[in-house]
This record gives structure tokens, sequence and C-alpha cells, in this order.
């Protein structure tokens, strides 16, 4: 019987302190919510220009800041051949020619978040003159577009035209961005903050089809029909922004030969102020056709198959003057707040940011350094003399298709800045010629797909169950157990 008794006090002391061990590691522990890192997600964007046609690869993460993704480039990817619009007579071609670049894409997004990838396509000038010039042929381009990237694992989104306020908007967009303009990364804070005295760039964008002109006017805005609102990282924005189409730098070089050609007495060889002298190039005349920018009828010019010479002379005052005519300045009579054809444009303000063909024509001609008005204007000028063997010679690395029209785009560039948009001397040095700021390019892709992640749902931080120690919990177990501990001992000593 003793032996019985003894058994039993020992399993309820057993018992008690083996509760009192697990209550104990069971109390070390508090079950607490713990916040994973944000997910990275990923986005895609196709650039289908006038000329050529990149994709674009963007990430940013899911928690995202005031309901704008902190975006940043992954992958830039130039897709070989010409842009979509080209391949109007042949238009499964355009969908085969983006293949190589999404492969290349998918290399660089896991395998895991591939068919989460939203992508997007979004054709520019090139594709709004097509459409103007036959439509069916643009439906037809962007369908096979659009079949192409459906076949790869990830989300497409839809080939589209953009408008040409959008193109220019969105540029403007991806400028301010890279600029830290919307938001800036607070070391101190630990956070990203909204810039109290951010400096707004305007943005300049010349294609080959149409340049774009977008920035924050000052002061009051009258007849304002051309203004684009957007929400960004919480706050508000409304900027002016037009598009111009025909007045890409090569549709521009296609107006300017057309009219030179209407213009001449000879109907075979035509002189070509903005060409280098001892250059010539053949031009057939139904080549205009192909354009709803110098298709029009003409009395004074038939487009037919025949073929017209064009020979360089090199005349920089002559090549100015023939530019000019291109545009319609008188249409604005003395009105300051218009550009040419009759188009109202708020005076121009803040400091500009000048890329695409802007950047490219002036880099070439190492004006991108921040020179006066005077030495751009003197560059030009001496460039524009320079003899067909002289340019060829000293420029073995060129393409030679583009090197003779070096004259004729950075003569129309300055037309473009100085007298339709009106920047003067003061206001030149305002205007910085620049293609990247920091790793990201340029263009109207990145502000794409910044105000697309609106729209883009910002994911809840992953919460997972983690242990994390509870002094409170500690103290009271302890009392818990020192308790136990006494009684078991009470009960020993009445055992014994």
């Amino acid at each position: 019987m003793f032996a019985n008794k003894k058994h039993f006090i020992t399993a309820i002391i057993g018992a008690l302190v083996t509760l009192s061990i697990i209550a104990l590691v069971l109390s070390l522990v508090k079950i607490e919510d713990v916040t994973l890192p944000p997910m990275v997600k990923y986005g895609m964007v196709f650039d289908a220009g006038s000329s050529h046609t990149s994709l674009f690869v963007y990430e940013w993460d899911s928690d995202k800041e005031n309901d704008t993704g902190v975006v940043s480039q992954t992958l830039s990817c130039n897709v070989q051949g010409q842009g979509i619009s080209s391949y109007a007579n042949d238009p499964p071609k355009a969908g085969d020619s983006l293949r190589k670049c999404l492969d290349k894409a998918l290399k660089v997004v896991p395998a895991a978040k591939q068919r989460d990838v939203p992508a997007y396509l979004g054709a520019t000038a090139g594709m709004r003159l097509l459409r103007q010039q036959n439509s069916s042929a643009a439906d037809q381009v962007l369908a096979e577009v659009a079949k192409t990237m459906q076949e790869y694992p990830m989300a497409f989104k839809g080939a589209r035209i953009l408008t040409g306020e959008e193109e220019g908007a969105y540029g403007w967009i991806t400028i301010n961005y890279l600029l830290d303009s919307f938001t800036k990364y607070s070391p101190r804070a630990h956070t990203w903050v909204h810039p109290e005295a951010a400096s707004i760039f305007g943005a300049l964008d010349l294609g080959g089809a149409s340049t774009q002109i977008s920035f924050m006017p000052e002061g009051s805005v009258i007849n304002w029909n051309e203004a684009s609102k957007f929400m960004l990282y919480g706050y508000n924005y409304s900027i002016y922004t037009h598009s111009y189409l025909c007045y890409g730098q090569n549709e521009m070089l296609k107006r300017l030969a057309k009219q030179l050609i209407v213009e001449s007495s000879s109907s075979t060889r035509v002189d070509h102020p903005c060409y280098p002298k001892d250059y010539s190039e053949n031009i057939s005349l139904s080549s205009f056709r192909t354009s709803a920018c110098t298709n029009q009828s003409d009395p004074r010019l038939t487009l037919d198959d025949r073929n017209v010479t064009l020979e360089g002379r090199g005349n920089a005052t002559a090549c100015l003057a023939a530019i000019k005519k291109l545009f319609n300045f008188s249409a604005c009579g003395q009105s300051q707040d218009c550009t040419f054809d009759g188009i109202y444009q708020p005076p121009v303000s803040g400091k500009f940011m000048a890329f695409s063909a802007f950047y490219y024509n002036f880099k070439f001609l190492n004006l991108t350094e921040g020179q006066s008005l005077a030495t751009v204007r003197e560059t030009i000028e001496h460039f524009c003399t320079r003899g067909w063997e002289d340019l060829s010679s000293s420029y073995p690395e060129e393409n030679p298709d583009r090197l003779p029209k070096y004259c004729a785009n950075a003569n129309y560039i300055l037309t473009l800045l100085l007298d339709a948009y009106k920047f003067s001397e003061t206001s030149w040095n305002n205007i910085f010629f620049q293609m990247k700021a920091g790793s990201s390019d340029v263009g109207w892709t990145l502000g794409y797909m910044l105000n697309l992640t609106n729209m883009i749902p910002a994911e809840v931080p992953a919460r997972v169950k983690g242990h994390v120690p509870s002094l409170w919990a500690v103290a009271v177990t302890f009392i818990i157990l020192t308790l136990t501990l006494g009684l078991a001992a009470l009960l020993l000593l009445l055992w014994l």
C-alpha cells in the first residue's frame, strides 16, 4: 500500500513538473505576425516607334509608394529591323520581329513570376500615320504583334496605338521620375518622401514621324485644351502637352525633299541646300505616296514613278530658309502663345530635357555639353559647309545614309526650338540634351509603366506566424513553476 501511495504521489509530482515545463516552453514565445520583404513585380513595354522597336523590362516592389510603383529598368532590347508600321504589306513579320527580345526578357524574369508579368505594346507616330492611310493594315499589324505576344507565358494586356499627347505626357513622367522630382528616398527617415522644392522638368521628344513638347506652365493658362492630368505618389499634376504629327525628323526630310522638287524648275536634277557638296541622292516621286505626310496631291507635281536626283549644295543659310517654309508661322499672327499652324502653347518655363533625335543629332555634333546658342549656331553653320568627301573621311564609322542628313536635322532642331516653341537666347541654357538618367533610358515607356502601376493593386506585404519571446509570459510561468515545485515538495514531505 505504501508502495502504491509512493508511486501515486510520484506520478502527481512528475505530471505537475512536466506540465509546468511545457507551459514554460510555450510561454517563452508569443505568436506574432512577422512581415516578409515585399515581392518583386515585373512589367514589360514595347516601344513600337516609326523607325524601330525596343523592349523595356521594369521591376518594382509590390508594396507601392502612395499607390505608384517605385520602378527601375531591368532590361532594354532593340528589335532588329524597322518599325512595325513598315510591315504593312506583310503583317506576320511584325510579330516575328519581336521574338528575340521576348526570349531575352524571359531570361531576366523568374519562371515562377512570368505568367503574372503585365506586357504591353505601345505604337507611336509610325502607326498613327499608317492608321490614317490604311486603317485595316494598321489593325492587321497590331493583331499580329498581339498574337505573337500571347504565345509567351506572360499576362498580355494589349497592343495599341498611343495618342501623341499620351506619348508626350509619359515622356514627361519618365524624366521627372528619374530626376527624383516626384519622390525621393530619405536615408534619415528610411522611407520615400515628396521633395519639398522639386525642380519639375519639361520634356522635348523628337521621333521619326512626330515631335512632342510637355511641361508645367507658369501662371494662368488660357485655351488649355492640351492638358494631361496625373496622380503620382499621392500628388496631382497637370501639364501642357502637344504632339505634332509629320514633324518627326524622317517625315520632315521627306517633306523637305518634296518641297524642293516642287519649287525646282528642273524635273530631273534638284539642288538640295542641306546636303553636302558633291553628294547626290536619287529619289522616286512615287515614294512620296507611302506616307500620309507627303501623299497630298499638288498641281505642280505628279507623284509617278519618275526618279529625281537631289544634289547637295552645302548652303547653311539656304538650308535654314527652306526648313522654315515647312512651318505655317503666319497662322499665329502676332500671338506669342502660339507655335505654328495656329496651335496654342503657353510660354515655355523652367528646365527641359531634350531626348531621342534631339540628343542623337546634337551628340554627333558634340553639342550636348551646355554650349551657348551662339556656339551651337556657329557649329551647325560650319558643319553644313563641309563637302561629302571631307565628311566621309572624317566619320568612317557613321552610317552613310545618316551622315548627309545631319545638317538638315540640326537646322530643323533650331527652327523647332527657337521659332516654333519660342525658346530664347536666355532660355536656351535651360535645355539639357540627354538620353539617359542614371541607368535608365529616357523615353515614354517608363512613364507609361509608372502610370499603369496605379492600376496594378498594391499587395499587402506577406505575413507569417513567427515566434518572439514574451518576458511577461516567462515571469508568470516562472511563478507557476515555483508554486508547482513547492506543492510537489510539500506532498513529498507528507508522504515521508
